[in-house]
């Protein structure tokens, strides 16, 4: 294996990481800007009002974007597989 494969493998495994976690951030961190745009506009400044509805939706996205989550860990693995049996 040449250095320029591992590099690949490298690029490929980070593009994997961002694709499973993008969409349950981006959810979470939409959730926060509006409760936050909420909290300034009522001028309540509850800390549990930020904390338990982005934990439920952040649980609710996971069950959501698993099946996708899984899907593209497989293929990355299945990728690997192929490389490491293929020498």
């Amino acid at each position: 294996m040449t250095a320029g494969e591992v590099l690949d493998i490298g690029a490929e495994a980070i593009w994997v990481m961002l694709g499973m976690a993008a969409p349950v951030m981006l959810i979470g961190l939409a959730v926060g800007v509006l409760i936050a745009l909420f909290q300034a506009l009522t001028q309540v400044q509850e800390m549990t009002l930020v904390f338990v509805p982005k934990i439920i939706v952040i649980f609710l996205a996971l069950l959501i974007f698993l099946p996708m989550m899984g899907a593209l860990l497989n293929g990355f693995m299945q990728t690997i597989a192929d490389r490491i049996v293929a020498g």
